[in-house]
Parts: C-alpha cells; structure tokens; sequence
C-alpha cells in the first residue's frame, strides 16, 4: 500500500467496473494523439534533414543514418525500463519526463557541431525521452477500451501520419528559410506539449462490482452498501450483518494487496510463452522493414530522375495513405467476423507489404514510385497501429499482462532497429543504388511473415508444449484465501459473542 501512495498522480486515478470504452478514456485518446505526432511523427520525417546534416558535417549516407538508428534503437531497447518505471511511478510522471528529455535533447541538437554530438542528443537523450513518452501512452490506452479499442487506437495513432502529411512539408518550408539549426529548435520547442499530455494520463483500476469513476465516491458508496447490507440482512438472520460487514472489511484488504501488486516490476514469465518468443520475432525483423521508404524515398526518387521538389511528395502521399490505412484497420478489426482471427489479418497485411518493397526496385518513374508509396503508407498504417496492440489480445499474450509485455517486446525488437538503417546505408554506399536498402527491407519482412504465421498454431500448443504461465500473484492470492477465511470466521465468533 505504501508503494502505491508513493506513486505521483496529478490527475487522480478513474475507478471502474469494466473498461469504460469512453469517458476519460478519450481525453487519452487526444494525448496518444499529440504524443505519436512528436515521437514517430519526428523520427519518420527525420529525412528532410538527411542532406542537410551530411553537407554541414561532411559525413556519408551511413554515418548519417546512425542518428535515427541509435534514437530508435535507445527507444526499443529501454521498453523494459519504461515499463518497471511506470509500474512503479505511475503513467503521468513517467510521460512527462519522457516529453522534457525529448524537448531537450532535439533543441540541444541544433547546437552540436558534429555528428558524434548529435549520437548523444539526438540518439540518446531523445530517444530514451521517445521511449518514456510513446510506450505508457498506448498502453494507457488500450486499458480504457476495449470493443473499441481497434478503433481508437488506429484513429489515435494518425497523429505521425499528420505529422508526415502536413507538418514535414511546412518544415522543410521553414528549414530553406531559417536553416536546419533554427527549425530543429523550433521542433524542440513544439516537442514540449507532450509534458502536459502525460499530466492527462490519468490511470485507471478495474474492480469488478463498482461503477464509480473517482476513488472518493467509490469509498463513500462501499461505506453506504454496507450499511444497507448489514441492516437488510439483520432483518432475516442474526449473524448476517455480521457476516456482511467482514466481507466488506476482508474486499478492502484484498484492494490494497491489489494496489501494492501492481506496484511490482515486470512479469518475464511471459518468455515461457512460446505464442509471445515467435510474436517478438515477427517484430524482431519487421521493424527492418520500416525505415527504407520514408528515410531514402526522396533521395532514390531523384536518382531515378524525378525532379526533387516533385519528390518531396513521395512523403505526403504515403502519410494520405496510411491515414487511410489506419481506419480501414480500425474498421475491418472490429467486424464480429475477424474479432478472432485479428493475427492472421495482420499476417495478410504483411505478406502484402514484402510484396510492395520488391516493387519499388523495380519501378523507375514518378507515378510507379508514388503508387508503390500509396501502398506502403496504406499497409504501414495497418501495421503499425494494431502490432503493439495486438499483444493485449487472447492469442498472444492477452490485456491484463500487456504491460510488461509490451516493455519486453520492444526491447526483443529493439535490435534490428539498431541495424537496419546503417545497413541499408552501408548498402547504398557500396552498390550508389538506394534499392539495396528496399532489399534488406523485404528480406527482413518476409522473415517477420513467417513467425508471424507459427503464432496462433504456438498458442493452441501445436508447435510446444503449453505451460502454466500463470503470474506469481496469482499464486499469492490463492495462498491469501485460507488466511482471509480464518479471519471471517474468528470475527464472526467475536461480533456474535
């Protein structure tokens, strides 16, 4: 109990019965808004710096590419420690620090004088803040809804896609204006409002029985029940308001040995779970399949002869796209029809994708490239919002361990977003032919493709042998039962005597 009073809560925590799908839940929704807009949203649009920072530095395509490689890499890899934080000090503090590292370290990169420097603010500093910030949010999320949730997180998550449709072009605008320096501080600056996003973050407790939404009203109606109960069931029997009133003391107790439990870490009995290792190398390797297009589109655009502000709507076109992407898989994930076979629409979307990333090596005019945009924007939007969502669902790990689920899948994952834009780089310095990079890419997806496809036969036990992963608390609790029960009946005898 003094674990959890330790926690910081601007806003107070919402008590529920259920999932709301609603209320505060979609003041969340707006926050996870802003937060993917300045987290992916930055990170996706990084390229419009990219020939800017090699002039300025002298650097090559590869040494480059490292600055987004390392940021990505400090933001997957620290997802255990997001989670531990947030276990232990609550989703609000945790985002808010995320939002000032990010702020910070994306202004302090418009002062760095070599690329090495910008490893550390950009890389590290703004990285860790990416992973503080993005992680606690759509997880938060995912608790307030539940029928919805497909919906709310695909509507949500348009926030990067926003970011790459219409704030990369208004930036770069600014950046032939004012220089690089100037509009990365300006970005910095903007960055900020992701600190009072997470003062929203207000978390939520599930207890079954109540249907309060503040923690005040729900003492204050727990007293009144049992008050009712105790002089309803006196009335039939003598001992019944007795009997009541225990219960009543003995469901408080189990609340605040709920409240310390979910002070505790993180759960790693999930890594028994064969579903959740197969699920963690889908992301393992599709997370190389991600950067290619929206990092070296513009630059492979110009070299196959298309004029470079006609280029510059290779992004716009793929951001449209995934907008759409994003509701078309909120909409198609909540038909009754797929409520079950959520993996294998996914798997569907991925077998495509690999496809679109063999295409655009193979096309080599404007309206090919763009087509072959509009369907990696369109497929990334439904991949994106519905992989760390999907760890909330029955067939990989399911909502109430999402949590550290998702810090340990991030973290598993963690490691291709290290190696894939520098090797993408490094192929294009060695071949001068930024194809190779969509190669490495649709290598890596179609590996993802096939995990992706052992999950569901892993969770019905086909593939290895199934096993208790029931969490330690849940063993605690039954161990608690035998005590709670010798509490009652000694009560009991005492109010009778």
């Amino acid at each position: 109990y003094k674990q959890y009073i330790f926690r910081t809560h601007l806003l107070g925590p919402n008590v529920y019965s259920a999932a709301p799908d609603g209320g505060w839940g979609w003041v969340v929704a707006v926050a996870f808004f802003l937060v993917e807009v300045f987290t992916y949203g930055n990170i996706k649009s990084f390229g419009i710096f990219l020939q800017d920072l090699m002039e300025e530095f002298g650097e090559p395509n590869s040494r480059v590419s490292w600055i987004v490689s390392i940021s990505v890499f400090v933001m997957t890899f620290n997802g255990p420690i997001s989670s531990m934080l947030t276990n232990r000090f609550g989703f609000q503090l945790v985002v808010m620090t995320g939002g000032l590292l990010i702020s910070t370290g994306t202004i302090a990169s418009s002062f760095t004088t070599s690329i090495n420097q910008m490893y550390i603010t950009y890389g590290l500093i703004a990285g860790m803040g990416y992973c503080l910030s993005f992680l606690p949010t759509v997880t938060i999320l995912s608790q307030y809804f539940t029928h919805r949730r497909s919906m709310v997180t695909a509507v949500a998550s348009t926030g990067e896609s926003l970011f790459m449709f219409a704030l990369a072009p208004a930036f770069s605008a600014l950046r032939d204006l004012i220089g690089w320096r100037h509009t990365m501080a300006v970005i910095g600056a903007l960055q900020s409002t992701i600190i009072i996003c997470g003062a929203l973050l207000r978390p939520i407790s599930i207890r079954p029985g109540d249907s309060l939404t503040n923690t005040t009203s729900h003492t204050q109606n727990t007293s009144l029940s049992l008050e009712n109960e105790l002089t309803r069931c006196s009335l039939s029997t003598g001992d019944s308001g007795a009997q009541s009133l225990m219960d009543g003391d003995i469901s408080r107790k189990k609340n605040e040995k709920l409240l310390t439990k979910k002070a505790k870490f993180l759960d790693f009995s999930i890594l028994r779970e064969c579903s959740f290792i197969l699920y963690s190398m889908f992301g393992l390797f599709a997370t190389m399949g991600f950067f290619a297009p929206p990092l070296y589109i513009i630059e492979m655009s110009v070299s196959r002869g298309v004029e470079r502000e006609h280029a510059a709507y290779m992004l716009s076109t793929m951001a449209v796209a995934e907008i759409l992407g994003r509701f078309a898989i909120g909409w198609i994930m909540t038909r009754k029809c797929l409520l079950r076979h959520k993996v294998l629409v996914l798997l569907a979307c991925i077998v495509t994708m690999t496809a679109d990333l063999v295409a655009f090596t193979l096309v080599d005019e404007f309206y090919g490239l763009a087509v072959c945009c509009a369907l990696y924007g369109f497929l990334m939007g439904t991949i994106s919002c519905t992989h760390i969502p999907m760890l909330a669902e029955d067939d990989v790990v399911g909502i109430e361990r999402m949590s550290s689920a998702a810090g340990v899948y991030v973290f598993i994952h963690s490691f291709a977003g290290l190696a894939g834009p520098p090797l993408g780089g490094m192929l294009v310095d060695m071949t001068q032919n930024y194809g190779s990079a969509f190669y490495s890419c649709a290598a890596g997806m179609a590996l993802s493709a096939m995990f992706l496809g052992l999950v569901r036969p892993a969770k019905r036990g086909l593939l290895c042998r199934r096993r208790n992963s029931k969490r330690p608390d849940d063993t605690e609790e039954k161990k608690d039962e035998p005590e709670d029960k010798g509490e009652k009946m000694v009560a009991v005898k005492e109010i009778t005597t």
